[in-house]
């Protein structure tokens, strides 16, 4: 699945099986539920899941614990759009 499919996923009442909780989260973001897509975002206590934690604060517009979980993840705080940085972690996560 690529990112393009997964997100089209999303139209779907529930995210495909076999997705790590960094996805779901990424998964449950698309979908408008922040907060589920926390939660996924907390349960993968790895640098993966720091990065989608990350992003997720940087959506919320909470800059500065964006910036601890960035930290966490070892990446910088991308200068794209949020639709990107989504579409370039998704990208990335699919192909692991």
């Amino acid at each position: 699945m690529d990112a393009k499919q997964f997100r089209a996923s999303t139209t779907a009442a529930d995210p495909p099986a076999g997705l790590s909780d960094a996805l779901q989260a990424l998964w449950w973001d698309a979908k408008g539920d922040w907060s589920k897509a926390h939660e996924h975002a907390q349960a993968q206590d790895d640098a993966v899941g720091a990065w989608v934690h990350a992003y997720l604060h940087r959506k919320e517009g909470d800059l500065s614990n964006a910036g601890y979980w960035y930290r966490q993840a070892g990446k910088k705080r991308p200068d794209v759009t949020l639709d990107a940085e989504w579409d370039t972690i998704a990208g990335a996560l699919l192909k692991e």
